[in-house]
């Protein structure tokens, strides 16, 4: 009997199978040690990669880098590029806006097909490093190469092949001549020093490119030029430090300007003078709108400004056929070789700033890359390759009006630009590209600039770089070292940017 009872208390005491189940939350889950698995996103600080593209059209048939870019002095939404890939290529940036925007549209297109080319250029044996339209009608094309080939093309339908020449190893530079006489003229810096002119006559039937004047006073790479804005002397730079003004159509002769040298060079600075000197070379070079000096850049952040001589504008001691032949060598024979020579003292009635050191600034660590002086405003930007840029004012002495120290977030700035399509509204206006990949427009007047402005795309972060200037940027490129960044633009009557990339693609932003 009790063994009976004891069965039956046994029976009430023991769980049911609903509550033999452990509740839900009462549970706990056991994760052994697992050396090799990955960190939880919060244990971390997460890397995020934003990917942005504020273009409107792109072309992309280089097969390698684009190292420069061009347009034409008058239709300039025809822009040519050349690269890596020996190639040149020409096409029309003239983009039209769309009267509604994509999400209006009854069938809207997720993709975007690449501009298609006006003509694609070739014969180069190595890269494409230098291209320009001569000025006045923008008749023709030229493209450089590191091939050492100079080639003309006629700015026609087809862009055939006028005319080509090979004098030098390797092409650093093509600058066309401004002198109104004298059109379809250009320079070219080579790599052995040597600086070249031609012109180009396609009526000449012996030879459609003809040299005007070779000078050979650099003793290392040429590695910038620029002319005059009345386009009657050219100032040349030099990895040796050298600095050289030439007078190829021999109007400073005419006016009363002389070298104490036999050169032809009007004005010579090199590092044998010890305050022009600049160890390790100069690399850019810029001519101010008045023509009364030019700024230098080199290594280790340093600039020089030196005067320049002033030449009567209603000179005309000299017809353009006379210059042209009879100044210099219509035969690559006739330009003679020289011998270096140090500091070039200038004699005549040219003013006594002439070849005078004006100022020697330093406000970068590292070389100057790029100069450029504004047409409307006494402004000089320079551009580092420590990513910086510093704006200085020359009519008051050169003083520092804006140092914007990290304009390219520490990558070398490549180009800055003054201006836009609205001279008398943009001409504060600056815009640069390096190689972090982004092209920036900045404004240049004391005080912070406002919000995004008027089209493109803003300025995305804002922050110190906005107190600093920064109206607008546009994104797309790579950059920041993985095999990208912005090598050249363009800006377009239009108010396009156009750029030319280390990535292989040329964006058209608005």
């Amino acid at each position: 009997m009790e063994d009976s009872i004891h069965n039956d208390q046994d029976a009430e005491n023991a769980p049911s199978d609903e509550e033999a189940l452990l509740d839900p939350s009462d549970a706990a889950e056991i994760v052994p040690d697992d050396p090799d698995h990955p960190m939880d996103p919060d244990d971390e600080d997460e890397q995020e990669i934003q990917l942005q593209n504020d273009s409107i059209a792109y072309f992309d048939l280089h097969s390698d880098s684009m190292f420069c870019i061009t347009n034409h002095p008058i239709d300039s939404t025809i822009v040519a590029t050349g690269g890596g890939d020996d190639t040149t290529y020409v096409f029309s940036a003239d983009i039209p806006t769309p009267l509604l925007p994509p999400s209006y549209e009854s069938n809207p297109s997720t993709t975007r097909s690449s501009i298609q080319p006006i003509a694609k250029l070739q014969g180069h044996t190595d890269s494409v490093n230098a291209l320009t339209y001569t000025l006045g009608k923008g008749s023709y094309l030229l493209t450089g190469g590191l091939d050492g080939q100079v080639r003309v093309h006629s700015a026609t339908t087809a862009y055939p092949l006028l005319a080509s020449a090979q004098e030098v190893p390797e092409i650093n530079f093509l600058v066309p001549c401004p002198h109104p006489s004298y059109p379809d003229t250009f320079a070219l810096g080579a790599n052995d020093g040597s600086v070249w002119i031609y012109h180009i006559d396609s009526q000449d039937k012996e030879t459609h490119l003809q040299v005007v004047q070779a000078y050979y006073l650099h003793t290392e790479s040429c590695t910038a030029g620029a002319w005059t804005p009345d386009g009657k002397l050219l100032a040349t730079v030099s990895e040796d430090g050298s600095f050289y003004v030439w007078d190829p159509f021999g109007e400073a002769a005419a006016a009363g300007i002389t070298s104490s040298s036999s050169g032809q060079a009007v004005v010579g600075l090199t590092a044998a003078d010890q305050r022009f000197a600049i160890e390790d070379g100069l690399f850019s070079v810029a001519v101010s709108p008045t023509g009364a000096f030019a700024a230098v850049g080199g290594a280790h952040g340093m600039i020089r400004v030196v005067g320049l001589p002033r030449l009567n504008t209603n000179s005309n001691s000299t017809s353009s056929t006379q210059s042209l032949k009879g100044g210099g060598a219509k035969k690559k024979s006739g330009g003679k070789k020289q011998a270096p020579t140090s500091v070039v003292d200038v004699v005549g009635s040219m003013g006594s700033q002439t070849g005078q050191i004006l100022a020697s600034l330093q406000i970068q660590s590292e070389s100057i890359e790029t100069l450029a002086f504004s047409r409307h405003h006494s402004l000089l930007a320079a551009g580092s390759v420590d990513g910086s840029i510093v704006i200085f004012d020359s009519a008051h002495r050169f003083a520092v009006r804006r140092h914007i120290k990290e304009a390219h977030e520490g990558f070398a700035v490549v180009k800055v630009a003054f201006g836009g399509p609205n001279d008398e509204r943009e001409a504060w206006f600056l815009t640069s590209c390096g190689m972090d990949g982004v092209v920036r427009r900045w404004d240049c007047r004391g005080g912070a600039a406002g919000g995004g402005g008027a089209g493109g795309a803003g300025v995305a972060g804002g922050g110190r770089q906005t107190q600093q200037g920064l109206v607008k940027e546009w994104r797309g490129h790579r950059g920041e070292g993985e095999g990208g960044g912005v090598l050249g633009f363009v800006l377009t009557a239009g108010g396009e940017v156009v750029t030319a990339g280390d990535d292989g693609v040329s964006l058209v932003f608005r």
